[in-house]
C-alpha cells in the first residue's frame, strides 16, 4: 500500500499582542478554531493532535490536557513536543511519521505563549529559565541570566572568528524592518535606519535592544493531511532534518556555535534540492547574530561572506535569498518556531502583500532550539 502525500493544509492565527489579555489556552482555542476554518473542517474530523509550549514549567502551560479544553474528542493520536525553539518542525515531523505510518489521517499541531501578564515582564520568564546547577548555575552567579548576555558571548565569540563587523547585525535589524512594514501581524513596523538602531539602548554588548525579539502573547495552528479531498491550497512536505549537537560547554569545541548544517543537508536531500532551488528562507531568529549564524553555518550565501550578503539586501525585498520575509521574530512577533513556520505558508500561499515575494515556491524553514543545541529544518512547496 502506497503511504499518502503528506500535505499541510490550514493556517490559523491569533492576533499578536504585546499586552497582557487572554491566556495560552484561550489563545489556542483561537487558532486551532481558526487553522480548521481555515479548511473546512469541524473538530470531530480530526484525529491527531500535538502541541507545542514556551520552556518553563508554569501553572498556564499548554498540555496535552488542551485536547478536552479545545474541544477535540477519540484521537489516535496525542502528544506534547518540547524541543524547545525546534519544537515546531519536530512537531510536523511527527504529523508526518504518524500519517504516512496510518497512525492518524489528519492532525493538528498548535503552540501557544502567553509571557505577557500584569505587573510582569516577559523576561522575568526567560531570565529564569535553565536551572542552577552545573555550567547553568555558574552562569547565573556570574550574572548571565536569561538569553540575551549569553547570546552576547556568542556574537562576541562569532564576530571574531569570522571576521565579521558589527554593522552586519545593524543590516540584519533594519533589513526586518523594511520586511515588517508589509506585514500587518508584526508588532513592530516603523521604518528603521542605521542612525535609529544605533540609537537603540546596548543591553550586554555587541547585542542592542533592536537585536533582540519581542515576545507577545499569541498561537499559531496549522493542519496536516494525508486526504486528497481536504484543502485548497496544499504544500508539500518535500523534506525535514534535525541535528542534535549535544554541547557540553567545555574546552575543546565551540561552546555557542557550529553544527546544524546536517539538519538542512538531510531536508534538501530528501526533497531532491539544492540550495539555489530555495525562493525563501525562513530562519529562527530570536537575535540578529542568530540571523548571521544560521546563513553561515547552513551554507545559504554560496561563495560570499555572510556579513556582505546581508549588507548587499541579498537577504532583503528584491534579493537574491529573501529572508524571513514577515519581519521574523526580531520586528514581526516571537511565538518561537511557529513564527517561521507561518510565514512560509502565508508566501507559499501567495498571501503576503505588500511583502509578498514573487513566484515563491519553495522555502527552507529553520528551527533553533535553546543556545543552538539544537536545529531543525523543513522544505516546504507550494503544490501545482
Amino acid at each position: 500500500m502506497t503511504a499518502p502525500q503528506v500535505t499541510l493544509v490550514g493556517l490559523g492565527m491569533t492576533a499578536m499582542s504585546l499586552r497582557p489579555g487572554a491566556t495560552a489556552l484561550e489563545l489556542a482555542c483561537q487558532a486551532t478554531a481558526a487553522a480548521l476554518a481555515d479548511v473546512g473542517l469541524e473538530h470531530a474530523d480530526v484525529d491527531g493532535l500535538l502541541v507545542g509550549s514556551s520552556q518553563g514549567i508554569r501553572p498556564d502551560r499548554l498540555g496535552v490536557g488542551f485536547a478536552a479544553q479545545g474541544g477535540f474528542a477519540d484521537l489516535r493520536l496525542l502528544e506534547h513536543v518540547e524541543i524547545k525553539g525546534a519544537t515546531t518542525i519536530a512537531m510536523i515531523q511527527r504529523a508526518r511519521h504518524a500519517i504516512a505510518t496510518g497512525e492518524a489521517s489528519t492532525v493538528v499541531c498548535v503552540f501557544a505563549d502567553a509571557p505577557l501578564a500584569e505587573g510582569k515582564g516577559s523576561g522575568s520568564l526567560y531570565a529564569h529559565s535553565g536551572g542552577n546547577t552545573g555550567v547553568r548555575g555558574l552562569e547565573r552567579a556570574s550574572g548571565l541570566l536569561g538569553s540575551v548576555p549569553t547570546y552576547a558571548l556568542l556574537a562576541q565569540r562569532w564576530l571574531h572568528i569570522t571576521g565579521t563587523s558589527t554593522d552586519a547585525l545593524c543590516a540584519v535589524a533594519t533589513t526586518a524592518r523594511r520586511w515588517a512594514a508589509g506585514n500587518p501581524d508584526a508588532v513592530n513596523r516603523e521604518p528603521l535606519d542605521e542612525d535609529g538602531y544605533l540609537a537603540s539602548t546596548m543591553i550586554a554588548e555587541p547585542l542592542r535592544l533592536l537585536d533582540c525579539a519581542r515576545p507577545v502573547n499569541g498561537a499559531v495552528a496549522v493542519v496536516l493531511t494525508g486526504q486528497e479531498s481536504i484543502g485548497t491550497t496544499r504544500l508539500k512536505i518535500r523534506g525535514a532534518g534535525r541535528d542534535h549537537p549535544v554541547r557540553r560547554r567545555r574546552a575543546g569545541a565551540e561552546s555557542w556555535f557550529g553544527g546544524g548544517r546536517r539538519a538542512v543537508d538531510n531536508a534538501l536531500a530528501e526533497a531532491g534540492i539544492a540550495r539555489a532551488d530555495l525562493d525563501i528562507a525562513e530562519l529562527y531568529d530570536p537575535f540578529s547574530i542568530v540571523t548571521l549564524v544560521l546563513l553561515d553555518e547552513y551554507r545559504l550565501t554560496g561563495d560570499t561572506p555572510v556579513g556582505t550578503f546581508v549588507r548587499d539586501g541579498h537577504t532583503g525585498p528584491g534579493g537574491t535569498l529573501p529572508t524571513n520575509t514577515g519581519g521574523g521574530q526580531l520586528s514581526g512577533f516571537y511565538l518561537q518556531g511557529m513564527t517561521p513556520l507561518a510565514e512560509a505558508v502565508i508566501q507559499l500561499r501567495g498571501a503576503g502583500g505588500g511583502r509578498q515575494v514573487p513566484d515563491a515556491a519553495i522555502a527552507l524553514v529553520g528551527g533553533i532550539g535553546g543556545r543552538m543545541d539544537h536545529h531543525a529544518a523543513l522544505v516546504l512547496e507550494r503544490a501545482a
